[in-house]
């Protein structure tokens, strides 16, 4: 089984290089991950850099883990800028990134007047924009004429160091997103229950004559990890207050006691997850995050 981390708000540049260097250097984890948006957790008085500069950086600066962005909001960016952001950083990390995506989410988009689309409409652009990365990727000088996107035979190069290309990990749970992520994804973040979402996912590769079983499936969650039953309590309590999260769904996370969480680990191993990927919310908490990596990530390797 493969672990990465989620900077769930990248907010500081120094902090987030030090985590970065953390996690290549001193952790089992076999990947670093930024989120993708305009303000820090909806919050507007918070500051957030930008998750693929940032990356970019990131990938100067280490040499071993994986990188990506978890997921890239396919409205803020064309596909052939995005598809060409992702071969840079190929480059500069030597064949380390994936592409993370997803098609979006509404509110911050509307702040800073960016268009944004119906539910249906962003399936299909997220559909199209996948279509014209992997051609860019894949073939010479590619024609394409959609209904939201086109490429006339453009130049593209240099080439990515991943052939055929990097992996592309989709988020999504909807009906149209899952058939989406059989059609073009390597990577499935599914957004529903993992058993219902291999269930759909696998009806729909079967219809278009794809292998579901070459699909990586990813689990995780947010990582709470102390064994101190009343600090667990107060942390609960903050989340609910702060993320109008329940109890229930709280406890559903990556929480608790050592025990708890390599339990809910294995929960996810179970349900078929090859991957987990992990978030801590307010903050990056170092010391967890490294006992997570040296007392859960060997118990599955």
């Amino acid at each position: 089984m493969k672990f990465g981390y989620t900077v769930e708000a990248p907010t500081n540049w120094p902090e987030l290089l030090r985590i970065a260097r953390d996690i290549d250097e001193r952790s089992n984890f076999d990947s670093f991950w930024v989120s993708d948006a305009l303000v820090a957790n909806g919050r507007l008085d918070e500051p957030r850099l930008d998750s693929w500069t940032a990356l970019a950086a990131i990938a100067q600066a280490t040499s071993r883990i994986r990188l990506g962005v978890h997921v890239s909001g396919n409205a803020y960016r064309h596909p052939a800028v995005l598809a060409k952001m992702v071969t840079t950083i190929d480059q500069v990390s030597n064949g380390r990134v994936e592409l993370g995506i997803g098609a979006g989410w509404p509110g911050e988009s509307r702040r800073y007047g960016i268009e944004f689309w119906r539910r249906a409409e962003r399936v299909e652009r997220l559909d199209e924009a996948l279509e014209v990365i992997k051609l860019l990727w894949t073939q010479p000088r590619p024609k394409f004429e959609g209904k939201y996107y086109r490429l006339d035979e453009p130049p593209y190069s240099p080439p990515n160091v991943q052939q055929p290309h990097p992996p592309i990990l989709i988020g999504g749970g909807s009906d149209a997103m899952l058939r989406v992520i059989a059609k073009h994804a390597d990577a499935v973040s599914p957004m529903i229950d993992m058993s219902a979402a291999k269930l759909k996912i696998d009806a729909y590769c079967r219809e278009i004559g794809r292998d579901p079983g070459a699909l990586r499936w990813e689990g995780g969650g947010q990582l709470f990890l102390n064994d101190d039953p009343l600090i667990q309590e107060r942390a609960v309590r903050w989340a609910m207050e702060q993320y109008s999260q329940t109890e229930e769904e709280m406890r559903g996370q990556l929480f608790g006691s050592l025990e708890q969480v390599r339990a809910r680990v294995q929960q996810q191993a179970d349900a078929g997850a090859g991957e987990i990927n992990v978030f801590q919310l307010p903050r990056i908490h170092t010391k967890s995050l490294l006992r997570f990596s040296e007392e859960v990530i060997p118990q599955f390797r």
